[in-house]
């Protein structure tokens, strides 16, 4: 027998071997990360339904309430009112028309906010309208808790009535837009900036140089007619209930009880009072849509986790290939 080449035949079982041992590793992993996801997988629907049985509106809710719709629907617009965000127009659309598809004797648009976009509270403010002009025999009512100022008065204006607080700050109905200019302080510490542009009005809104009065008048322009439109939604929400004063639309803010003498409420209450005394319901149920924070965690992440992956698979491409 020639064992003249035993070492080679050793070498190459040794690495034999540790392509086995590999492989079986490998395979190890896979099944663990198969684990993985097969309880994330289960983790989730678990979640989902529990959320779906802890709904508000069906929680706590009695036959004899769904059946003579013994109860008022309500929707929150709380915190400042941005795309992207729990207060979208996305999420409290969603919240509105699950109001209205319910039995309620009434909606009531739950109003805390200072405002914010004033695209997304126009898509909320023509929801309202839409969902109203559906559903003609389920009134809309607007409730002001602390504040419903600007964008948040802009959806209020969409109901059939508005009540609040004597207390509540209601109004600002107006447009800012807001920037700084330090190019006077970069002057004084002998900084220069250097911006380079393709159109001559890109850098408009820069804080390193001032605006030219043919841009402040381009720019005041569109902050008017978006301030018209606001006016516009106002007056058709409102109608002959608002007093003549320019003021009105100036862009302050006042009390509730103000805001009941300029006609921008119709008067005082809360969310219970008025599911209450005006409209006889002893029950108000919550139909915010409430954003899952399993998709809002994988929205958040979903974009680094998809370049991780991506990265890992360009990894074995190249260790498959090269």
């Amino acid at each position: 027998m020639d064992n003249s080449n035993y070492p080679e035949n050793e070498r190459e079982w040794k690495l034999i071997e540790k392509l086995l041992y590999k492989m079986q590793d490998s395979d190890r992993r896979e099944r663990r990360w198969r684990i993985f996801f097969r309880v994330l997988t289960f983790a989730y629907l678990f979640f989902i339904t529990y959320q779906l049985m802890m709904t508000p509106g069906c929680q706590n809710t009695s036959l004899s309430e769904i059946a003579s719709g013994d109860f008022t629907a309500v929707v929150a617009v709380k915190g400042p009112i941005m795309a992207d965000t729990p207060t979208s127009a996305q999420h409290i659309n969603k919240g509105l028309q699950a109001a209205f598809e319910s039995s309620a004797k009434a909606v009531l648009i739950d109003i805390n906010s200072p405002g914010g976009s004033p695209v997304q509270s126009g898509y909320v403010y023509d929801e309202i309208r839409r969902l109203k002009a559906l559903h003609p025999d389920t009134p809309v009512y607007a409730v002001i808790s602390d504040l419903g100022a600007s964008g948040a008065y802009f959806i209020a204006a969409a109901a059939d009535e508005i009540y609040v607080d004597k207390a509540s700050i209601v109004g600002s109905i107006g447009v800012i837009m807001q920037n700084f200019n330090v190019e006077d302080m970069l002057d004084h510490l002998g900084i220069k900036a250097r911006t380079l542009t393709a159109g001559e009005n890109k850098d408009i809104l820069s804080p390193f140089k001032s605006l030219t009065e043919t841009q402040k008048a381009h720019v005041q322009t569109m902050l008017n007619e978006v301030h018209q439109q606001f006016i516009q939604a106002v007056k058709t929400g409102r109608g002959d209930r608002l007093i003549e004063d320019p003021a009105i639309f100036s862009g302050l803010f006042w009390s509730g009880e103000t805001a009941v003498r300029l006609g921008l409420a119709d008067g005082f209450g809360n969310i219970n009072s008025i599911s209450r005394d005006k409209l006889g319901a002893e029950t108000a149920h919550d139909f915010s849509h409430k954003v899952d924070p399993v998709e809002e965690l994988l929205r958040k992440y979903g974009a680094n986790l998809s370049a991780g992956a991506l990265e890992e698979l360009q990894a074995k491409s190249q260790t498959q290939w090269h």
